[in-house]
C-alpha cells in the first residue's frame, strides 16, 4: 500500500511543507520522487578502520576504489547522527527498581540510573547509521504530444494495469542496482539490508522533522 511522508501540523502547513519535499510516496519500500525516479535504500553495517591493521586498512581502501569504479551509476552515502536516547534502557531499570524487593538492590539501582543519565548528558553521545541511496530514473520518451511522461507517474489517464506493469518492470531494474551494490560492498567487509515501507517512511520522516526527534509519527495512509 503505497504511503505519503505527511506532516502533523494543520492541513495548510502540512500541505506547504510537502511542496518542498521531492518525495511523492513510498511504495514496497522504494521511495518515489516527484520527478518519476525511484530511490532503494540501504542501510549498511559498520566497522572501525582504526581497529584495524595496515594490511588490512590498506586493503580494505582497495576493495572499496574496486566497488567505486566497478559502478555506471551513482550511489549516495548518507551518514546520520543522532543524541543517543536512553530512555528505553532507563525505563527498564526503573522497572526493575519497582520490582526489586532488597533494599540494597534499590538502592545500587537508583545510583546506576543517575549514573546513566549524568553521563550520557555530560558525554554527548552520539548514534550513527549509515545508509545508501540507489538510484534509477525511467527514460523519458518524446513523442508528438511531447514528453510521455514517466509511467505510471505521468499520465494521467493511463490504464492502471499497464502502469502497475512498468512500474514493477522499474523496480526491476532498480533492484539490479541494488544487488550490485550489495555484492560489492560484501566483499569490503560492509553488510547492508534493504529497508521496508515503514522503515524508509520514518527515515525520511525524522529527515524532515528533526524537531520530532523521539515522538510518535503520523503517517497519511492512502
Amino acid at each position: 500500500m503505497p504511503t505519503q511522508v505527511g506532516d502533523k501540523g494543520p492541513r495548510a502547513s502540512a500541505r506547504s511543507t510537502q511542496e518542498f519535499l521531492p518525495v511523492s510516496e513510498v511504495r514496497d519500500g522504494v521511495v518515489i520522487l516527484k520527478d518519476g525516479g525511484l530511490r532503494a535504500i540501504l542501510l549498511a553495517s559498520s566497522l572501525n578502520f582504526a581497529l584495524k591493521s595496515e594490511d588490512e586498512q590498506t586493503a580494505f581502501i582497495m576493495q572499496f576504489q574496486n566497488f567505486l569504479n566497478s559502478l555506471d551509476f551513482s550511489v549516495q552515502i548518507f551518514v546520520q547522527s543522532r543524541m543517543l536516547d536512553i530512555r528505553p534502557y532507563v525505563a527498564t531499570l526503573e522497572a526493575a527498581y519497582k520490582e526489586q524487593l532488597d533494599d540494597l538492590m534499590r538502592i545500587q539501582i537508583r545510583e546506576y540510573i543517575q549514573f546513566v543519565k549524568s553521563f550520557t548528558e555530560a558525554a554527548n553521545i552520539m548514534t550513527k547509521n549509515f545508509f545508501l541511496a540507489v538510484p534509477y530514473s525511467p527514460a523519458v520518451t518524446i513523442g508528438k504530444s511531447g514528453i510521455l511522461s514517466m509511467l505510471p507517474f505521468g499520465k494521467k489517464n493511463t490504464n492502471v494495469e499497464e502502469a502497475n506493469k512498468t512500474f514493477e518492470e522499474q523496480v526491476t531494474q532498480l533492484e539490479q542496482r541494488v544487488s550490485i551494490v550489495q555484492q560489492g560492498l560484501v566483499r569490503t567487509g560492509v553488510r547492508t539490508v534493504q529497508l521496508g515501507t515503514e522503515e524508509a517512511i520514518e527515515l525520511l520522516y525524522k529527515m524532515f522533522n528533526p524537531g520530532e526527534e523521539g515522538k510518535p509519527m503520523p503517517l497519511n495512509s492512502k
